[in-house]
């Protein structure tokens, strides 16, 4: 897609993945960093940690991404943008989340034991219960 390897593992630093079809990639353990996934469709995509890497979306643009049903488990979302993004139903079980913006439609999301200092939860979408140490 567009020159990157989509694939556990890949580097897709900074890459430009805006509006991309990314439902079900196995993206475990990939390097996201600063990366353009606006408007993606990340349906059902697993985008964590892999036991080997971790996968690393700090600082990602995921403003209006679909990723209802995507495993982000233990996954680094440091300051990344989630505004306005489905995650219905997302296994967001130890991420990391701090200073992210989670403005969000997180109902059925599963974040258990998450890192939500300076997270941003303002006007998110999220029935009781969704959120657990």
């Amino acid at each position: 897609m567009n020159g990157y390897k989509i694939e556990p593992g890949a580097n897709l630093r900074g890459a430009d993945l805006k509006g991309a079809d990314l439902r079900g990639a196995d993206l475990r353990g990939a390097t996201l960093i600063g990366a353009n996934l606006e408007g993606a469709n990340l349906e059902h995509a697993d985008l964590s940690d892999n036991y080997r890497w971790r996968a690393n979306l700090s600082g990602a643009n995921l403003k209006g991404a679909n990723l209802m049903g995507a495993n982000l488990s233990g996954a680094y979302l440091a300051a990344a943008d989630l505004s306005l993004a489905n995650l219905k139903g997302a296994n967001l079980i130890l991420a990391s989340l701090h200073g992210a913006n989670l403005v969000a439609d997180l109902e059925g999301a599963r974040i258990w034991a998450a890192n939500l200092e300076g997270a941003d939860l303002k006007g998110a979408r999220m029935p009781d219960g969704t959120i657990h140490d």
